[in-house]
């Protein structure tokens, strides 16, 4: 049995002035036991049906569509150019683009919509599509990036919707500056890791650091993707949604085999509140709150777990087209970055102060 059974309904709504799902069946003990055996669904007297929160999590289990833009973001854009929208959308699912990539090109192509008001989209000339990127530049003040991400979000619509491929040939681009990545040394990683104290948290933080992972490829981790004999984890689509392999660490075996007996997850490594994939937010908070717990002033995300890890492989030694693949980066000039954080000749380079 699972949830597309015809005889589960879903709808959503809300109760006590919050989103949720309703789930309605016929009554019938074997259904109910399923729901509460897979979900924290609770009844509802007055509506006479069954709810969860509405959250990525259900939507997923329920095989319902994902909200990409909410309602809010939708209701600013003009009926003149609500159908483009919803082509840009429709365009972004059949190209399997990700959730991530679908929401941001949505909501930075909405910013321009927002401006044009009843003005149509498709009308717009090169020109006049430049003058908008430098209303972005001068009014708006957007920084280098989010002017890249805007710049690939309108060009996306004209040239894969609407195949207008030289729409954008007089418009440049701003050049990026070079930033290097934000990292910790050795020992600040293992006061964060000693001080988290909750086993789900510091396996999140080991995990993140002790393989390099992308936040999301650590909420994402499978129990089916983890091979204790082989000290091997398999990394399924990740970025690019690309596989690969990473060696598991042997300090953290004990560890994950202890966590497992005391929250016995399902499916996911680490499981959220409401089964499922445990969200990126919450571990993105998690070490923002270890961070804190050490006294860390850095100003540096989750991600920077995994830069530290690159960075320390270069400091001992290890080939640089090694750490490429265990990043999972499709070039090595994105792995040279870390070339200009440590370089183990340039450490050995005395000042000439040092000689006074």
């Amino acid at each position: 049995m699972n949830f597309s059974d015809k005889r589960f309904s879903f709808e959503l709504g809300e109760y006590h002035a919050k989103r949720v799902i309703w789930i309605r069946f016929e009554k019938n003990d074997e259904l109910k036991n399923f729901l509460r055996q897979h979900t924290k669904a609770r009844w509802s007297a007055s509506q006479r049906a069954w709810y969860v929160a509405d959250n990525r999590h259900y939507r997923n289990l329920f095989g319902m569509e994902q909200t990409i833009v909410g309602k809010e973001a939708m209701s600013k854009i003009h009926t003149v150019n609500l159908p483009a929208f919803n082509r840009l959308q429709e365009h972004l699912v059949l190209k399997a683009y990700s959730e991530n990539t679908r929401r941001a090109y949505s909501l930075e192509f909405a910013q321009l919509l927002y401006v044009l008001k009843s003005y149509p989209v498709d009308n717009l000339t090169p020109e006049r599509l430049r003058s908008y990127f430098l209303y972005c530049h001068k009014t708006l003040r957007l920084s280098e990036s989010k002017i890249h991400s805007r710049i690939n979000a309108v060009k996306f619509y004209f040239e894969q919707v609407l195949h207008r491929p030289k729409m954008f040939m007089d418009i440049p681009r701003p050049k990026k500056p070079l930033m290097l990545p934000k990292m910790m040394n050795k020992s600040e990683i293992k006061k964060i890791v000693e001080l988290t104290e909750n086993p789900k948290h510091r396996l999140i933080l080991k995990l993140c650091y002790g393989m390099g992972l992308r936040v999301s490829e650590v909420t994402a981790l499978k129990l089916t993707d983890i091979d204790s004999k082989s000290m091997i984890v398999r990394i399924e689509r990740g970025k690019g949604k690309k596989d690969r392999i990473t060696p598991l660490p042997e300090s953290i075996l004990i560890e994950l085999r202890s966590y497992y007996l005391q929250y016995k997850p399902k499916i996911y490594l680490f499981e959220g509140q409401y089964g499922g994939q445990y969200s990126t937010r919450s571990a993105q908070k998690v070490f923002k709150l270890a961070l804190d717990r050490a006294g860390i002033k850095k100003a540096i995300g989750i991600h920077g777990l995994r830069h530290s890890y690159a960075t320390h492989l270069l400091e001992t030694g290890t080939d640089i087209r090694f750490i490429q693949e265990l990043l999972g980066h499709a070039s090595i000039k994105t792995t040279q970055i870390y070339t200009h954080i440590t370089d183990i000749s340039k450490s050995k380079i005395k000042s000439p102060l040092d000689f006074l």
